[in-house]
């Protein structure tokens, strides 16, 4: 979808936001369309998995969130389908229970996630982009867009457990460029955590503030499939001494024996089933698909163990020659193709290697795209956390059983990763796009 009314002689600041604006949220729709008309409308209605929302059902949801910030809050208009909201409501029923609610069938969805973004380019088109925080640089149509590439995500995951003729294809990911192993020294000090700056940054994400973070040592890359093979052909999964009580309670009772989607055929080799197609293992890919526990088992194994939150965002965004904090570990620019594996260009996590332009100052390579890293730290507030524009974003969630991701997966958009985005979930997830590194304390003679 593109915009054809939006002026395109005057190339103020304003409408060159407003391009922008319109090209992220067309951008974020051409996905939701390919993930939605690639199957048939009993699969978008079917439920492929009791922990993921039918697909009908992300798509009009995605609508309605649309409807109700962009339309009515930004836009003041009437509303399209106010009947709807309760079915739309996230906190009103839980994804088990949609396939039962009184959904929109899929032509129904089509036609008013349509009429709704029919609306949002006359609201985006008058919208002046300044004056109200929520409209002030566009945030609310930047909200909107890093909302719709989050289910977009969320809705490859539900592909992933579909079951089936493999339905969507893309490129082959790059092949390594330079070799990368071992670890980054990162020095002990202060730097700036958080963003006040970032237009589009969400409520959790802020306010930038100040955290000494002691010297450390954290991987140059993410764990690979070869190295976390090498914990499973040594019984990383039979031993409870790798594993915290609740992980070992939840190994046992979910029965994990390896990776999600990983299998062994007859002769002892490993497959790893992707989108419906099954592929050998790639020993130099970062790996997926593991749970917060077995992450914790790993490092155990390997004698280290996850990186806070802090660690991670400090060996991303910390420039040691300038001492400020950058906005990605390259820089401020925003990623492309030559940077970071996003945006679903690929359905897999390319191998470690493959994006060097894309390493930090320090020299800590992948830490955007390709695979979310579960990091140590629970999701909290920041020192003077201020809830905007609605609660239930962020702060309804703090404290809870959670584990923050960092970085973004190849299925997140650059729209939502940057070097300050916070992601978090429970720790028995596996269906996500999530993988880690490690990291370690310094010895003395390292200090």
């Amino acid at each position: 979808m593109t915009v054809q009314h939006l002026p395109g002689s005057d190339h103020s600041e304003t409408e060159r936001l407003r391009e922008r604006i319109a090209e992220t949220l067309a951008r974020a729709r051409r996905r939701t369309v390919g993930l939605t008309d690639c199957i048939d409308e009993a699969e978008l209605v079917a439920q492929h998995s009791r922990l993921m929302s039918p697909l009908v059902w992300d798509l009009a949801h995605i609508g309605n969130q649309e409807e109700l910030w962009l339309v009515r809050d930004v836009g003041g208009r009437e509303p399209v389908r106010a009947d709807i909201d309760h079915l739309y409501d996230a906190f009103q029923h839980s994804r088990a229970d949609r396939p039962a609610l009184p959904l929109l069938d899929p032509g129904q969805a089509r036609a008013y996630v349509g009429t709704v973004r029919d609306k949002v380019w006359d609201v985006l088109e008058r919208s002046p982009l300044r004056g109200s925080e929520l409209v002030h640089d566009g945030f609310a149509f930047g909200m909107i867009a890093q909302h719709e590439q989050q289910h977009d995500e969320t809705m490859l995951a539900t592909h992933q457990l579909r079951t089936g003729e493999a339905v969507l294809s893309a490129p082959p990911t790059p092949a390594a460029q330079v070799r990368v192993s071992g670890e980054v020294v990162v020095p002990a000090g202060e730097f700036s955590m958080g963003t006040d700056d970032d237009p589009w940054a969400l409520d959790n994400e802020r306010p930038a503030h100040p955290v000494h973070v002691p010297g450390f040592a954290i991987d140059a890359a993410p764990i690979t499939n070869e190295q976390y093979l090498a914990f499973v052909d040594d019984g990383g999964y039979e031993r409870p001494e790798l594993w915290s009580e609740r992980g070992w309670a939840h190994r046992v009772e979910a029965g994990l024996t390896a990776p999600q989607f990983w299998e062994q055929d007859g002769g002892g080799r490993w497959w790893r089933r992707v989108f419906g197609v099954m592929q050998p293992l790639r020993a130099h890919q970062p790996m997926v698909h593991v749970c917060w526990y077995e992450a914790e088992a790993y490092a155990n194994w390997a004698g280290k163990r996850l990186p806070t939150e802090a660690e991670w965002e400090k060996a991303a965004r910390f420039d040691p020659a300038t001492g400020r904090s950058r906005r990605y570990p390259w820089g401020d620019a925003d990623p492309d193709d030559a940077l970071a594996n996003l945006g679903q260009r690929h359905l897999e996590p390319a191998e470690v290697g493959a994006y060097p332009a894309g390493a930090s100052p320090l020299g800590v390579h992948q830490l955007i795209g390709d695979v979310w890293e579960w990091t140590s730290s629970g999701f909290d507030p920041y020192p003077g956390f201020r809830a905007f524009p609605y609660r239930e974003y962020s702060d309804v969630f703090f404290g809870g059983d959670y584990r923050v991701l960092r970085g973004g997966s190849f299925g997140a958009d650059q729209v939502a990763s940057r070097g300050t985005f916070r992601n978090w979930d429970h720790p028995i997830r596996r269906q996500i796009f999530a993988g880690f590194r490690l990291a370690r304390d310094l010895r003395a003679d390292e200090i």
